[in-house]
């Protein structure tokens, strides 16, 4: 199920784990990597050699690509984690009733501080469900840090370390005639 806002387009999986949190393996297994040419500096190396990387996550069609390194393997590295961040972003995963904390979560969140980078691989899965727990409070974010055992603060900074996620937030509070987040 889609849902149009003035943002990306919201997609909203129907059960399973959020695609932000799966291992990298198992988020390629979802995926069609492309490679290419990327323009710009670089010079010979730059135009002989396909470092570009394109990955499109096919359940969903998120995508991300990456061709600013000389290396493809340093480009699909960051191709990798700008498709986690999309899809933390764009794709809603169902909620529990009761316990809305991962593993992830209960493991990063410390006296009510979260404790991530957000350059971290771990930082997407808990954007995702930041995210995820928000839209299941109709986008209350006082009561989503409730279920997540976080302060409100801590939940806010999460998403403006992503402005993507912050504008996506906003747009969804003003949807819903709440005021927005700073």
């Amino acid at each position: 199920m889609t849902e149009r806002s003035r943002g990306v387009e919201m997609i909203w999986l129907e059960n399973g784990p959020h695609p932000a949190s799966l291992g990298i393996e198992q988020l390629l297994a979802q995926c069609e990597i492309g490679r290419g040419r990327a323009p710009g500096p670089g010079g010979q190396h730059r135009n002989k050699v396909e470092t570009k990387v394109m990955i499109e996550h096919l359940p969903t069609g998120v995508h991300a690509q990456a061709g600013e390194r000389r290396s493809q393997e340093q480009n699909r590295a960051v191709a990798i984690f700008r498709l986690r961040l999309a899809l933390a972003t764009q794709v809603r995963a169902p909620v529990a009733i009761g316990e809305a904390r991962s593993d992830l979560w209960r493991s990063r969140c410390d006296g009510g501080r979260m404790l991530c980078n957000p350059t971290h691989q771990d930082y997407p899965a808990l954007l995702a469900t930041a995210l995820d727990v928000s839209a299941a409070a109709g986008w209350d974010v006082r009561k989503a840090s409730i279920r997540l055992c976080c302060s409100m603060s801590q939940v806010l900074k999460l998403f403006k370390a992503h402005p993507p996620a912050l504008v996506e937030v906003n747009i969804a509070r003003s949807e819903r005639k709440l005021r927005p987040l700073r």
